[in-house]
């Protein structure tokens, strides 16, 4: 019976898989599982062998019925665990007669023992007297061994016979999979072409381009959504239709000297003064220059001269569908990874760069007016995505205890520290703190599912940002990212979902939408809007542009509700002032397609450095080897230190269990520079930096470091 209807048996019934089969006599034979207990007697001791003969053949039946639900429960596709097919009836049809043939030669074995006993007894006698019994006993004995054999010889028979029915058909259906499985594969790479024929068209059709790059100047205004979709955890939602959403509010550009209503059929619900938007603000200024770029680059030249390339990225082939077809499902940080798919940075690398648009955070700690911050803040929290656009490749997992610092108190004012405290799930704390007036820290898990189609990226925990003087503490979360085309077709990546930022001294908020990308819609690609508004919901500021390129702000003079749309959603209108540009994307270095798409920071995070930590990730050997483009020898370290790593992790999880035993609590691994503390704005329990490591830096003392390369 199988499991679904041993729930459903009539009393009495006891399950065999599981069930102990002894004699206890000659004709007595006991069953036993658990509490339950039953005693059957034959009439004699040949009847008696024939059940247990009978219930041994039972039991194995039993256990391999249990064995192969257990192995069909797992995460297959569910064609695969039909077993209605011919072909996986035959082939359990086949396997069940061979395992029948090993228990009946296991029988025979036991029946054979038992009669070479008697017949040594036999030999040994010498009283007549016991002769008769010990004949009779091995007259019984080979009566068994020959019923024995003949059930082994008959199910011989069966299985040589079932063999000989089903040899051709099951070749053929060998060989007709075989075909399918081809045709699926030539399918699928047709249908990639198509896709990549199909994006190109639609990109190249005037109907669907757009020039806009930001907010209208025409009293038409430019439509922007604020509400935004989750992200597409499903295969359903993987692509959103832009124009199907009702849009939230509208845009139009005012006139500085005519904003009011002479200009405009507009109510105002809300004003606000054009004279506070003017060029010559003192925070704003710099923003709004064209050369923006080139002017921040000049002020912020480096002290020391640092590198600005890397050897390029070697050009290996790799069968990527034959590591990825078994990965459906499972947890990327549990995925063994070639380097192949990486780039020579650790995931502590990666979320330091965040910080190359920090001139932000210095600009807004000049801010007097808690909106205006909240408006660079947005910038910053948008410009952290602008180097995924080209960047599909995998930085490392970081080691438990790895670190990487970044030093740049001489040269651009801030410290930086990361520290992976937590393996599985993979979790990592950073802090930054600058000498231009704020602190930043986070601690970030990546939870990441490979869905066949596309990969999804999902960052977890909360960034907390605050400035000295004025005590304003934000806090926001990333959204999505989305790496499509994982199995065939150009890999590209995409950024959806939203982003709440939350002032919570001041109580002003900002909502920003990533818009995912949609073939039909009319809007520029990788769009973000938003708008910041106060503790009282005024609107002050609209922000627009895109997360790899700019973006921009618009101070809001009026606004007004307008007409309900068709889907009985009413819109709010804005009328705003020009926008000016808070942040600007920096150009690219000369050959960043070999070298990874690093930007100029990026180039220079994995750059040797003394005095770092020994867990600093600049000296991890396999990240190191790739980068010089001995990938074939950064497969055989990683492989190594990932071998080190899970031999540590028994270790601990056998001291758990030895402190578990003796009664005593154990406190898994520690983190070195950072401590958990339940953070006092969210409530939420967050790795904090505890503080020492730029004081061990300095005496050079690192005696406490973990031995993890």
């Amino acid at each position: 019976r199988t499991q679904a209807e041993m729930a459903h048996t009539c009393r009495g019934t006891i399950n065999l898989s599981t069930a102990h089969i002894d004699t206890e006599d000659s004709c007595n034979i006991v069953l036993s599982n658990g509490g339950r207990t039953y005693h059957l007697k034959a009439n004699s001791e040949v009847e008696r062998q024939r059940w247990v003969t009978a219930l041994e053949l039972a039991k194995a039946k039993a256990i391999r019925m249990r064995n192969n639900q257990s192995d069909d429960s797992g995460d297959e596709e569910p064609a695969s665990q039909s077993d209605k097919s011919e072909l996986h009836g035959t082939l359990k049809t086949l396997s069940s007669k061979l395992e029948d043939l090993s228990t009946c030669n296991d029988l025979i074995a036991k029946h054979g023992a038992a009669l070479q006993r008697s017949l040594s007894e036999l030999e040994n006698l010498k009283l007549p007297a016991e002769s008769g019994e010990k004949i009779k006993a091995v007259n019984e004995r080979a009566t068994l061994f020959r019923i024995t054999s003949n059930a082994m010889i008959n199910a011989c028979r069966d299985f040589l016979d079932l063999a000989e029915t089903h040899s051709r058909k099951w070749q053929r259906a060998l060989q007709y999979e075989r075909e399918q499985r081809i045709r699926l594969e030539e399918t699928i790479e047709q249908l990639a072409k198509q896709h990549n024929s199909l994006e190109r068209a639609c990109r190249g059709a005037p109907g669907l381009s757009s020039s806009t790059t930001g907010i209208a100047s025409t009293a038409k205004g430019s439509v922007q959504s604020a509400k935004g979709e989750a992200s597409d955890e499903d295969e359903e939602t993987e692509y959103f239709d832009a124009m199907e959403d009702a849009p939230a509010f509208i845009t139009v550009t005012a006139d500085p000297k005519h904003h009011r209503r002479s200009g405009s059929n507009l109510s105002g619900a809300s004003e606000g003064h054009p004279e506070d938007w003017t060029l010559e603000d003192s925070v704003f200024e710099s923003s709004n220059q064209s050369s923006y770029n080139e002017s921040t680059c000049k002020d912020l030249l480096p002290k020391k001269r640092r590198r600005s390339r890397i050897p390029d990225k070697p050009n290996y082939s790799l069968n990527l569908w034959s590591i990825m077809k078994n990965c459906i499902g499972k947890e990327l940080s549990k995925i063994p990874m070639p380097v192949n798919f990486n780039e020579p940075l650790s995931m502590l690398q990666r979320l330091t760069e965040d910080l190359e648009y920090h001139e932000l955070l210095d600009k807004a700690a000049k801010c007097e007016s808690s909106t205006e911050q909240m408006c660079f803040v947005a910038a910053f929290s948008v410009s952290s995505y602008s180097t995924t656009v080209h960047r599909t490749a995998k930085p490392f997992n970081p080691l438990l205890g790895e670190t990487y610092e970044l030093d740049r108190l001489e040269e651009l004012g801030f410290r930086s520290l990361c520290e992976q405290v937590s393996h599985h799930p993979p979790a990592a704390a950073h802090h930054v703190f600058s000498t231009r007036g704020w602190t930043l820290w986070q601690e970030i898990t990546i939870a990441s599912k490979f869905r066949g189609k596309y990969l999804s990226i999902m960052p977890l925990g909360a960034i907390h940002l605050e400035f000295h003087s004025s005590g304003n503490h934000y806090v926001w979360r990333k959204v999505t990212s989305t790496v499509h085309n994982i199995i065939v077709g150009k890999l590209w990546i995409d950024q959806s979902g939203e982003i709440e930022i939350v002032n919570h001294k001041s109580k002003d908020k900002c909502q920003l939408k990533f818009t995912p990308y949609s073939y039909f819609s009319r809007d520029v690609p990788r769009k973000v809007t938003g708008v910041v508004s106060d503790a009282n919901g005024k609107a002050h500021y609209v922000m627009s542009g895109t997360w790899d390129e700019k973006m921009e702000c618009s101070k809001i003079v009026q606004s007004s509700h307008g007409n309900t749309s068709t889907e009985g959603k009413q819109k709010t209108v804005y009328q705003t002032l020009s926008p000016k540009v808070l942040w600007k994307k920096y150009p690219l270095p000369e050959n960043a397609e070999n070298m990874y798409f690093f930007s100029d920071l990026a180039l220079t995070l994995n750059e040797p450095e003394e005095r770092v930590a020994p867990t600093d990730s600049r000296l991890r050997p396999d990240q190191r080897l790739m980068e010089s483009g001995r990938w074939d020898e950064a497969n055989v370290e990683k492989q190594r230190l990932e071998e080190k790593q899970r031999a540590v992790r028994r270790r601990r999880e056998a001291e758990a269990v030895e402190a578990l035993e003796e009664g005593k609590d154990y406190e898994g691994y520690i983190p070195l520079w950072f401590e958990r503390k339940v953070d006092a704005v969210t409530g939420e329990l967050i790795c904090v930096y505890k503080g020492g490591y730029w004081e061990a830096k300095d005496k050079q003392d690192w005696s406490t470091c973990p031995d993890i390369f």
